[in-house]
């Protein structure tokens, strides 16, 4: 099946050159088109012709008219059926496109789209996913096959948003003809969007049924992706996120998950594994089996570290795998936070998410620290272990690597 087109949507702040530059770079991280909204520039903020030079131009009438010159400059012009004054665009240039503001029965999408559309128009359907449920993802993959039948599937574009959508619009983007993807950073278009680089990445492998995903909070780092088979996507979600209801509405479109902080536990308790944290989930019919791989990653540092007394800064996820992992040579002294009163010396282990701020109380006297996390989160704890009079030891890419072997081996397995 072929891939969808890529759309990155222009952000508000980027104007004139600027406009032009992230045109430029979205082109080469795998983007197709660029959409750029009226509401979310003026019609003198950009210079349309010269980002259609770059990437093809989607144009999109918000509230605000669409200018002349945007049009001209366009591939296709987004109007919405229900606000939209009229469906005026040249020919062959049409995006029909409707914003539901609730979730909607299929029956009830189909009605929307009644009426008549010009030749070759394209169709744009968007919806909230409101809760997430494996019957909420049916209705919207038969809203998404019944409009194909109506309009032809290559014409066809069913979209959802909310703060848990980002995996179910990746369900729908393999029937769908565009997938609107944020290029990275705090801004995205729209709730839900997937990574530009996830979409692309997606796109050039070779197509495979059931996918997987990382799930945590505050992920975008995240190597997962670049590392084990495709389709593979980022699912940053809020800490607060029903993730317990949402792998449950996955289970018929996922094979497999790894769990990062803050949901090992909660998702340990969901799936009733007999350890108190997980970091994996294998499809099995119909039901999730969970696992542990961290272990691998926990002995690794462990032998890399030599054993002996040991302090652990942090006892969540990570702090279960290591006690599983430790030998009778490693006597391992958990530390919480409000326990730490006097400088630690010796070596430790630095458990803690890098978006958790560290007790203003914690100072080494030339402890050696290992750092679990890899990549920008452990460079800033490391900086961090230095201004505290600490010795960083970089070990993030060993365990990384030793739990995701697991990993992979334990997914090839799903049912």
């Amino acid at each position: 099946m072929k891939s969808a087109r890529l759309v990155v949507t222009l952000p508000p702040v980027l104007r004139g050159a600027e406009a032009l530059r992230f045109a430029t770079d979205a082109r080469s991280q795998g983007a197709d088109m660029l959409e750029v909204r009226t509401d979310l520039h003026p019609a003198d903020a950009v210079d349309a012709a010269a980002l259609a030079r770059i990437l093809e131009l989607l144009v999109s009438e918000r509230g605000v008219p669409l200018p002349p010159a945007w049009v001209t400059a366009a591939r296709w012009v987004d109007r919405d059926v229900v606000h939209a004054s009229a469906l005026d665009a040249p020919a062959g240039k049409l995006l029909a496109s409707h914003h539901a503001d609730r979730p909607l029965e299929t029956a009830e999408a189909l009605r929307l789209w009644e009426g008549p559309l010009p030749e070759g128009a394209l169709v744009k359907h968007v919806e909230p996913l409101g809760e997430p449920s494996a019957a909420r993802i049916a209705v919207l993959l038969e809203t998404q096959a019944r409009l194909g039948e109506r309009f032809g599937v290559e014409r066809v574009t069913v979209l959802t948003m909310g703060p848990v959508a980002l995996p179910v619009r990746a369900v729908l983007s393999r029937r769908n003809l565009l997938e609107y993807v944020a290029i990275g950073g705090d801004w995205k278009a729209a709730p839900g969007q997937r990574l530009l680089a996830d979409a692309a990445r997606e796109a050039r492998a070779p197509a495979r049924e059931g996918r997987l995903g990382i799930l945590g909070t505050s992920i975008a780092h995240s190597r997962s992706p670049r590392i084990h088979p495709q389709p593979f996507d980022r699912i940053d979600l809020a800490e607060d996120a029903p993730v317990e209801a949402l792998v449950d509405a996955l289970l018929p479109h996922y094979r497999g998950f790894a769990i990062t902080s803050p949901f090992k536990p909660r998702l340990a308790r969901h799936t009733g594994a007999s350890i108190d944290a997980i970091n994996t989930l294998v499809r099995r019919g119909d039901h999730w089996e969970s696992f542990n791989t961290d272990t691998e990653g926990a002995r690794t540092v462990l032998e890399r570290l030599g054993g002996g007394d040991l302090f652990v800064l942090g006892d969540g996820g990570v702090g279960a795998a290591l006690r599983a992992a430790a030998s009778e040579r490693d006597h391992l002294r958990f530390l919480r936070r409000a326990s730490i009163s006097e400088p630690l010396k010796g070596t430790g282990i630095w458990t803690w998410p890098d978006r958790i701020t560290p007790p203003e109380t914690l100072r080494f006297e030339g402890a050696r620290v290992a750092v679990i996390a890899y990549g920008a989160p452990a460079r800033r704890i490391a900086t961090e272990i230095t201004r505290r009079g600490g010795v960083p030891l970089l070990l993030g890419a060993a365990w990384f690597i030793a739990q995701a072997r697991r990993q992979r081996a334990l997914w090839e397995s799903a049912t």
